[in-house]
């Protein structure tokens, strides 16, 4: 699987950086709040090592995870933020280690499978390279968070483009988890990345088009920014309504952030 190393170099790469972040931190400053509500600094690297170590188990254990995953059923949310608030209670060498050994287990995991590998997940089944590209796309929403919460700029590198790919693979979905028919025709999407160059998807000639800074799209399908606090335009009806619903990651879509001009 000779694409898969240079996806999961990405995702070494993500987690890194993020690493770099969180490992200079006091002790106290792990309680700091972060944007998601009743989640401090703590939580967010707790809920990375989790699902990091559930995604493991889904590689090494199929049936033992599609378990887990049935019994959990309508009560997956809360399944998430229990394991959240434990993890949070650990020390913070204690948690970050924990993290560490969980994403580096999961990377050799995923470049040891054989070509055609399919991994349950809590949404669709995923090849090793989807794997990879969700986690990389997690680990930097919630590294987002993280900068947020202390006041630091977010990640950006040709990495994002990973997290813009799975945003637009992920359309129907969006669609279909706000109750809604996924649009019958392509979209084109174009965005600006992080070194002046253009990433694009779909057809060129689409009608309904999406544009803007790759940072705000991904910022956007990621559910960590409003709409009307991103560069993005869209043309056309059925590309307006996905910049409302567009959705990165399985599950319930969650709060939505308000506009940064909320309490104006």
């Amino acid at each position: 699987m000779a694409e898969l190393a240079p996806l999961l170099a990405d995702l070494r790469a993500e987690a890194d950086a993020l690493d770099g972040v969180v490992a200079q931190l006091e002790e106290t400053a792990w309680l700091t709040p972060t944007p998601a509500e009743s989640w401090t600094i703590a939580h967010q690297i707790a809920h990375l090592a989790w699902t990091d170590e559930q995604a493991l188990l889904a590689a090494t254990d199929p049936d033992a995870f599609a378990r887990a995953v049935t019994e959990a059923a309508s009560g997956l949310s809360a399944a998430v933020d229990e394991a959240a608030d434990a993890g949070s209670t650990d020390a913070p060498e204690r948690l970050l280690a924990r993290w560490r050994a969980g994403r580096t287990a999961l990377a050799e995991q995923l470049a040891g499978l054989p070509d055609g590998a399919r991994l349950p997940w809590f949404g669709p089944p995923m090849s090793a390279a989807s794997m990879a590209t969700a986690r990389l796309m997690e680990t930097w929403a919630h590294g987002v968070d993280v900068t947020e919460a202390l006041n630091h700029p977010p990640s950006v590198s040709g990495r994002l483009r990973h997290v813009a790919h799975i945003g637009v693979r992920t359309r129907d979905f969006a669609f279909r988890q706000n109750g809604l028919p996924p649009p019958a025709e392509e979209f084109r999407v174009e965005l600006a990345a992080p070194d002046g160059g253009t990433w694009t998807w779909g057809p060129e000639d689409a009608v309904q088009r999406v544009t803007g800074p790759a940072l705000d799209f991904c910022l956007r399908v990621t559910r960590r920014r409003h709409r009307d606090d991103l560069a993005l335009q869209a043309t056309g009806p059925d590309a307006d309504r996905w910049l409302d619903v567009a959705q990165a990651f399985a599950g319930p879509p969650g709060e939505a952030r308000p506009p940064s001009d909320a309490g104006a």
